[in-house]
């Protein structure tokens, strides 16, 4: 074969959930990031090299990410020969996420450069420094996109994702119902007849 689908995780997943993507890509081979990074400078160093290790034997590539996966490739691998990238529940819009989990928890930005550090109450650490890289690190991604999101995902609204697949010209699919962890079978049954739909056209 000489096409490859690489699968970039997200916080809590792995490299073998890449197993679930083997029969809907079966004229592909189909390979899980096996990566540590937790933040996106950490992925700019450790992606590139691991994405072309798997790459170079191959013709065409393309990316499945989820959730801040995707953020990371978006940070990280923007310059690379990607032909097409399916991003489930993306997490675009990371200054957005950080200054909405602040006002939740009652952090002004202040505080968080005084403190560098502030823990939540609901178990994420609020970080100056990752603020900061944010800022000044925006996302530029050209890639043929496809984003499937979830209605009532926790992370990301509507306008935010909506705003994004625009700006990046990517199509955008909604599941009714859907949470940003697609996990229950009828959220997975959606999100193959997604990709399904998706190769039928291409």
């Amino acid at each position: 074969m000489n096409k490859v689908v690489i699968y970039i995780h997200g916080k809590g997943g792995n490299a073998e959930e890449s197993v679930h993507y083997k029969s809907l890509f079966s004229d592909c081979d189909v390979v899980g990031l096996n990566y540590t990074a937790q933040f996106p400078w950490e992925a700019k160093k450790e992606f590139p090299p691991l994405f072309d290790l798997i790459c170079k034997n191959y013709k065409s590539v393309q990316v499945i990410a989820n959730s801040i996966g995707a953020y990371l490739a978006m940070n990280a691998l923007s310059d690379k020969q990607i032909e097409k990238a399916y991003f489930i529940s993306p997490v675009v819009n990371m200054e957005k996420l950080i200054t909405d989990m602040m006002f939740t928890s009652n952090v002004t930005e202040d505080e968080l450069r005084d403190k560098k550090e502030i823990k939540t109450s609901f178990g994420e650490t609020l970080s100056w420094d990752y603020l900061c890289y944010v800022k000044e690190n925006p996302i530029t991604w050209k890639i043929p996109t496809h984003i499937l999101f979830g209605e009532k995902d926790n992370l990301t609204s509507y306008s935010t994702i909506s705003e994004f697949a625009k700006q990046v010209n990517a199509t955008l699919t909604v599941m009714k119902n859907g949470e940003h962890w697609f996990h229950t079978d009828e959220q997975m049954k959606f999100l193959d007849d997604w990709i399904n739909n998706l190769l039928d056209k291409s």
